[in-house]
């Protein structure tokens, strides 16, 4: 670690220097020596108040991790003169900001530094202070040992898995799942030898259930990993996520599942592999248990694929290690029940008997599926662009949709194998009740209500033809801007050359979808620039958007201090030959979708969405990524970094 000595006049002097924390990451040290009798301050921003110390880092190869922060003492007390508390540093003080190298070989890292010293009567002017370092890279990799990604996926995987957790639960009750109940009793009651045999044979029985659904999807990815790196498994989760095949694939079938939910046929895997599988449980020792959890995995295939496959699909937001964290989350809490059981055979005799309840469930497990199943359609229906399923159409369906529920719930319409309803029960009253006040939420949706907690799930408000209040203001416009301010960003440029570059965004803010143009537009106009780095099928960056993007901090700022250009990675435009990219080993990128997926993760060196830089006008990065967070003061802070 070689300091660099900066000069500078007192009574301020400053070492920079970076050392190596793991692959790839570096930890910015700044030392600042501060003559007796001196101060500055910190890194807050003032809104009134003194002028604090800025430091930041930047280069064309490198990311910044985090924040940058004091870790000296701060001298916190309240001033009443700027009627705010401050914080004031005395004696050495030590700033840290992480960055990682994100090409091969040496990699510049522009520091800067401002500051205003002052002393008990004077303020010396405000004085600033720029080096550059050099750190080495080795590869860029998406892992979060590397310290990338896991910082912009944190709380989007803790929702994944309580999602996971959730429905594992809960598969106990489908009519695939219960009837295995008492096969799994009634295996362990005929097991013979020690209670610590029986116990240990029990737990290898969840171990097992675990493993049949997480190694599969492990293997899968693990090998794609190992062919191709995070880059070819990134790709595929992609296709699978983005592309209208698999899409339209999953459609039909959830929809088909629905039609078997409701009775209309039944839907079982090959007769041969259950019966082979069942024949094996009958073996003694682990072998004759690792059958059995073969069998429960096989059977409950038919209530379990879809739910998996809907857990899987909303993980692959490119990150590759979040669909086996969410798949073992969901198999833990799937396995959970029966390795209870297993161990203790005779609750069994508490359980509900089976009967026409779980029929029931099916029904209304059908009704779930449609509205579930049409988010896949919904997703190549955004990445093609074919406005066939537009936010008013998904609302309408999701409307009838759960209002046949009720009316189902309340034993007015009646399937194939249902018993009559005689009365209702109080747990059905309380479904019947929570399912129409979420219809009636759903209602002012059709006129342009945000409906926040299901901005996930629904098509962006830039697709409703129709809002309540804005006659005549479809959601195509791509001229809609959210301020006067915001037309200044492409003022005096010839606007019609623009014509297809610039996006309509939610809550009538305006962006480019290319980052050459952005940062031009910026320079021009002496904004920063706010990437945003998106997907059509990307469920948070929805939430983002409705939740945080909506907040009049947040809204006021995206619309009057930053030019804004959204990367849309599955976008699936095909560009004209001219704007094709050719990646380093030979492959060309021919839509929108794929050119913006390498770019983002050459550039940024981030290959998940959401995610959030900000540049200035020659295109460095001033801060980010930050990634999906709902936490909007959070998010206001990050925009004024380097304001």
């Amino acid at each position: 670690m070689i300091p660099v000595q900066a000069q500078i006049p007192q009574p301020v002097q400053w070492e920079v220097s970076a050392s190596k924390v793991k692959k790839n990451v570096y930890e910015i040290l700044a030392t600042g020596t501060i003559a007796r009798g001196w101060h500055i301050y910190d890194l807050e921003d003032y809104l009134i108040g003194p002028n604090p110390t800025v430091f930041s880092v930047s280069g064309e190869a490198v990311q910044v991790l985090d924040s940058a922060r004091i870790t000296s003492p701060v001298n916190r007390f309240f001033d009443n003169s700027f009627k705010v508390e401050i914080g004031t540093c005395e004696g050495p003080v030590t700033i840290v900001q992480r960055v990682q190298a994100l090409q091969n070989g040496s990699c510049d890292v522009n520091v800067h530094i401002e500051w205003q010293a002052c002393n008990e009567g004077n303020c010396l002017p405000p004085d600033e202070f720029d080096t550059t370092l050099q750190v080495k890279g080795k590869g860029v990799s998406s892992s979060p040992a590397d310290g990338a990604a896991l910082p912009a996926s944190t709380g989007n995987l803790w929702s994944l898995i309580l999602e996971a957790i959730l429905w594992g639960f809960l598969m106990l009750l489908t009519p695939c799942v219960f009837p295995m109940v008492p096969m799994t009793v009634s295996f362990f009651l005929k097991q013979s030898g020690s209670p610590a045999e029986g116990r240990f044979k029990a737990g290898m029985y969840g171990v097992f259930i675990v493993l049949l659904y997480t190694v599969p999807i492990c293997v899968i990815i693990g090998l794609t990993w190992a062919l191709g790196g995070s880059g070819v498994t990134a790709d595929i989760f992609n296709w699978l996520a983005t592309h209208w095949l698999p899409n339209i694939l999953f459609f039909v079938i959830f929809m088909v599942f629905a039609a078997s939910f409701f009775g209309a046929f039944e839907i079982v895997l090959p007769s041969s592999w259950t019966t082979k599988a069942d024949e094996g449980s009958s073996k003694k020792g682990l072998l004759g248990v690792f059958f059995l959890a073969l069998t429960l995995v096989l059977v409950s295939f038919s209530c379990t694929g879809p739910i998996v496959g809907t857990v899987l699909i909303k993980s692959t937001q490119g990150e590759f290690w979040a669909p086996m964290v969410t798949m073992l989350a969901f198999s833990i809490a799937f396995a959970l029940p029966f390795a209870l059981l297993a161990f203790f055979p005779s609750a069994l005799k508490k359980l509900p008997k089976s009967g026409g309840w779980l029929n029931s469930v099916k029904v209304v497990l059908g009704f779930i599926e449609i509205a579930l199943g049409l988010k896949f359609l919904s997703v190549a229906d955004l990445t093609y662009h074919w406005h066939l399923l537009d936010r008013e159409v998904y609302l309408a369906i999701w409307i009838v949709c759960f209002t046949l529920l009720g009316i189902y719930l309340m034993g007015k319409i009646r399937f194939k194998n249902d018993t009559p309803l005689e009365y209702l029960s109080v747990g059905r009253l309380a479904l019947i009740i929570i399912d129409f006040a979420f219809v009636v939420y759903m209602i002012p949706g059709m006129w342009g209500a945000p409906l926040k907690a299901l901005s996930g799930y629904l098509p962006p408000m830039e697709t409703q033809d129709f809002v309540l209040g804005m006659p005549g203001q479809a959601g195509h416009d791509a001229y809609h801007l959210a301020s006067d301010d915001q037309n200044s960003v492409i003022a005096g440029s010839d606007r019609q050359s623009l014509e297809g570059k610039m996006l309509s965004l939610p809550h009538g803010l305006v962006g480019f979808d290319n980052l050459e143009d952005g940062i031009a537009a910026a320079a021009a106009s002496g904004k920063r620039v706010f990437v945003d780095i998106t997907g059509h099928g990307c469920v948070n960056c929805r939430e983002m958007e409705a939740r945080v993007w909506s907040d009049p901090e947040v809204l006021h700022r995206l619309a009057n201090d930053f030019v804004i250009v959204s990367l849309y990675v599955d976008d699936k435009t095909k560009l004209p030959e001219d704007q094709w990219v050719t990646t380093e080993s030979g492959k060309v990128l021919k839509d929108v979708g794929r050119v913006n997926s390498h770019l983002v993760l050459e550039r940024f060196g981030v290959n998940a969405q959401p995610n959030y830089f900000i540049l200035d006008g020659t295109g460095a990065i001033l801060s980010g990524p930050r990634g999906y967070n709902l936490d909007a003061h959070a998010f206001v802070e990050f925009l004024d970094q380097e304001k």
